[in-house]
């Protein structure tokens, strides 16, 4: 009779023991938690380019030092201006023209740029019509959905059109009407011949028209 008594006071005092190292645990993992600071990051697109934050991310490398990553996707490098600009977002991963925009605004509060995330443009032309044999020629005499005038991907598509003697302003006809978040809708819809878009949205599109586009990078 005294071993059972001997056993289950034992008992009882290994699952006690077990409980407070239990919620030690859980304890300093919220004190972890509510120690970290958070940052929200606001990004222009979904990309691959990216794809070492994504990583950081899930693997919890950021928590490692300290920092609570809020990702949010605003379409658009004018959108991630105005969220950063009103204090929607700490951070935002766009072209670096919007600082000069805002800049020249004579914004008094304005936008830094403080890192160099990538060294070309991730944009790819997309065709409504299969062209075999492709080159740049092809797209004189027609309208391409070249995203928002002044934008990065906009200003880089009409940099490689004049690297390969093609005149953006008289040769081609780029639309810059359509905002960075509807190109791909407005393209599917109907408009425009071409029509230059990041990864995520090929991806999404490739499937509408299955044989009939070609997707070139620029």
């Amino acid at each position: 009779m005294k071993k059972i008594i001997i056993y289950l006071i034992s008992g009882v005092i290994i699952l006690s023991l077990a409980f407070l190292v239990l919620f030690d645990f859980n304890k300093a993992q919220d004190s972890k938690s509510t120690n970290l600071e958070k940052v929200t990051l606001a990004e222009v697109a979904h990309t691959i380019f990216y794809a070492p934050q994504y990583v950081a991310i899930e693997k919890g490398y950021f928590e490692e030092y300290g920092i609570d990553i809020n990702l949010i996707l605003t379409s658009g490098a004018d959108k991630v201006t105005a969220a950063v600009l009103s204090g929607d977002a700490d951070i935002g991963f766009c072209g670096s023209e919007a600082t000069i925009y805002v800049y020249n605004g004579g914004e008094k509060d304005y936008l830094k740029t403080f890192a160099q995330l990538t060294q070309k443009d991730g944009t790819f032309l997309v065709s409504r019509e299969k062209i075999e044999n492709f080159t740049l020629d092809d797209l004189k005499g027609k309208t391409i959905i070249g995203g928002r005038a002044g934008g990065m991907p906009e200003m880089t598509f009409e940099y490689a059109l004049r690297q390969n003697g093609i005149n953006p302003k008289t040769d081609v006809n780029i639309d810059t009407s359509v905002a960075f978040a509807a190109m791909s809708g407005a393209f599917i819809g109907g408009q425009g011949d071409f029509v230059t878009l990041f990864e995520d949205s090929v991806m999404i599109i490739t499937p509408l028209f299955n044989k009939f586009i070609n997707i070139f990078s620029i």
